[in-house]
């Protein structure tokens, strides 16, 4: 189900009701996974059908940054083991986008994705999590990822224990702790989406590929040359390099344009 804003260059991927597509601002989307009976659990069929909302993003020019959170009192449970139980007994296997779970733990997009944990937040949820790029999580949200407890491995370490969302912050996966409920959390988060797409989307998509190129390359010098020929090179002289510098003279707001890159 979607809920469509209308003057997109793109066409929006068809959605089923399991995952809820809404803008809250004008440059940026909130996907809600929508399984609140099974704790929004994820389905073979939902990774998908998530990566392919991922690749929208990044593929429309007028979207600048996506937020991810879960109807009900939890964000995602992780994977539908009944599901995985019916394929163990029929020998079917079970199909996964190169992006991962929720088509985010090995996402490697353009555009920041910020998940909006409102509860619990466990296994294959837990991972998406860890490969957003920032994470504000309610004060009663707990993560965990007890897959060796069901005989399955989490392929991004193992946490079989809960943790709560404030030591979570403290270790660094959790951005902010809000008291407030799931309302005040997505609140917050939308306030980050609006400070960050208050930015240049060029710079932005640049930013991005910056910090992930020093996860990739241990070498300073060769990270920094790569953003330099794939990134730097794309933004110099462009619209929106021109508008930032014209605007900061003329003491005046930047008016962006949608970005090109």
């Amino acid at each position: 189900m979607s809920t469509p804003r209308g003057n997109f260059t793109t066409p929006t991927p068809t959605l089923s009701p399991y995952t809820l597509l809404s803008f809250p601002t004008s440059h940026s989307i909130l996907v809600t996974l929508n399984r609140p009976e099974v704790l929004n659990c994820i389905d073979g069929a939902q990774h998908h059908e998530l990566a392919a909302v991922w690749e929208w993003m990044d593929a429309e020019p007028t979207i600048r940054c996506g937020i991810i959170t879960g109807k009900g009192r939890a964000f995602c449970a992780g994977a539908d083991l009944k599901e995985w139980n019916t394929s163990n007994a029929t020998g079917e296997k079970q199909s996964m986008p190169p992006s991962g779970f929720g088509g985010l733990s090995r996402r490697k997009g353009r555009k920041p994705v910020i998940a909006a944990v409102n509860g619990p937040c466990l296994g294959g949820g837990m991972e998406m999590v860890i490969n957003c790029d920032l994470v504000i999580a309610a004060k009663g949200a707990v993560f965990g990822l007890p897959e060796v407890q069901v005989g399955v491995v989490a392929l991004a370490g193992a946490l079989p224990r809960l943790v709560g969302a404030e030591e979570m912050r403290v270790w660094g996966i959790v951005n902010a702790v809000v008291d407030d409920d799931r309302v005040g959390v997505i609140q917050k988060v939308v306030q980050l989406t609006e400070r960050i797409c208050g930015n240049s989307p060029d710079s932005v998509i640049v930013s991005k590929m910056g910090v992930e190129m020093g996860w990739k390359y241990s070498d300073v010098e060769e990270a920094t040359e790569r953003i330099l020929s794939e990134g730097w090179r794309e933004v110099e002289g462009r619209e929106n390099m021109k508008e930032g510098i014209k605007a900061f003279v003329e003491r005046r707001k930047a008016r962006w344009v949608d970005s090109k890159l």
